[in-house]
């Protein structure tokens, strides 16, 4: 049914009530393959149809749907939430207001220093909400029509403007390791430090590691094979061996139980947050007295993947393990080979040596 833009409300209750509309759609037309409480989900639709009555409460359902299964919902969520609180501060008379410009201000304010990965996720989320309110609202037989493009926001700097990714080398890893299993935490120390360790020792993705069931965890040989739901509800194969992890694994295992057979989860049994996991490793490396630009659990990834290529050379065993779906994605690290730079580097000191001879 489609309903005036401003719907007799104020601008942000009217925003709100669009917000619960666009999060329910959202829900019905994502991916539900890795959906594991169809009864929850149901409840949360049947609540968003009902209507909230504030950004807290509609965070909640959507946290709930995210429990649920339905993981995906934070990528539109999340920046919608941040423009909600950013437009609060402004005294809009009606939601026709919101242009361009608008908009532009807030992608320019909300995302500072965030890669470009998420960047590009806050300008789908409103492209897609705006999107929405295209198409679902009508007053007197005309819809307000935003025709949000965002083409020429400068936010993202593309493939020019590509940065290295974060890593330890082998001197800061050492300290690392040595500072996790110094660490003393005052609960859940297995878990805290299996999944640190689990994440460095197979460059695994933080959200594939929260994933991991108990299941998917077979012994071959003197390794733990582990089965990974990926990006794209792709599933593959990563090997650890067992003495890296065997006591952390054990304690754990005989320590806690987690709903739905899942190997980390919280005090409730359910699956614990990526910020969570990404705190534990700040924790860590402020211990080592390392220091990075970024501090976050996906550098222990680009640090397996930085060591495994220098150790091994070979860039399909780094897309392999990583499960990168294109090698190009995992020929970023080909740029950490120190022993091709030391071959350019001969190559300039050959060059300076005959300039010399020829004088």
């Amino acid at each position: 049914m489609k309903r005036p833009i401003d719907c007799e409300l104020n601008p942000n209750e009217s925003l709100l009530y669009w917000m619960s509309r666009f999060i329910r759609f959202k829900l019905n037309s994502l991916s539900n393959r890795s959906l594991k409480d169809p009864k929850m989900l149901s409840q949360v639709t049947f609540a968003l149809t009902k209507g909230v009555n504030s950004l807290d409460e509609l965070d909640t359902l959507v946290k709930r749907a995210r429990n649920a299964g339905m993981s995906g919902i934070n990528t539109y969520f999340n920046p919608l939430k941040k423009f909600v609180e950013f437009i609060s501060f402004y005294n809009l008379h009606s939601l026709t207001q919101i242009n361009e410009e608008l908009l532009a201000d807030f992608l320019a304010s909300a995302t500072g220093g965030l890669s470009d990965a998420t960047k590009k996720n806050y300008r789908i989320a409103l492209l897609s909400l705006f999107g929405f309110l295209d198409k679902h609202n009508e007053e007197d037989g005309k819809a307000h029509l935003f025709n949000i493009e965002l083409k020429n926001w400068g936010g993202i700097t593309g493939k020019g403007g590509e940065k290295l990714p974060e890593y330890m080398n082998e001197d800061e890893l050492e300290r690392f390791l040595k500072a996790i299993d110094e660490a003393k935490f005052k609960t859940n120390e297995n878990r805290n430090k299996l999944i640190i360790k689990l994440i460095l020792y197979t460059g695994i993705r933080v959200s594939e590691a929260l994933s991991v069931k108990v299941k998917d965890i077979v012994q071959e040989d003197d390794c733990f094979s582990i089965r990974i739901l990926a990006k794209g509800n792709r599933h593959r194969i990563v090997m650890i061996k067992q003495h890296l992890i065997r006591e952390h694994l054990s304690e754990l295992l005989r320590e806690s139980y987690c709903k739905d057979g899942l190997l980390f989860c919280n005090r409730f049994g359910e699956m614990i947050s990526q910020a969570y996991v990404s705190r534990l490793v700040e924790q860590i490396l402020f211990q080592a007295g390392i220091r990075k630009s970024k501090n976050g659990a996906h550098m222990l990834r680009h640090t397996f993947a930085t060591l495994l290529y220098r150790k091994r050379k070979d860039i399909i065993l780094v897309q392999e393990a990583l499960g990168h779906a294109s090698l190009n994605t995992s020929r970023i690290y080909t740029h950490f080979d120190s022993d091709r730079l030391k071959e350019a580097a001969k190559v300039a000191e050959e060059l300076n040596i005959n300039s010399h001879k020829g004088r």
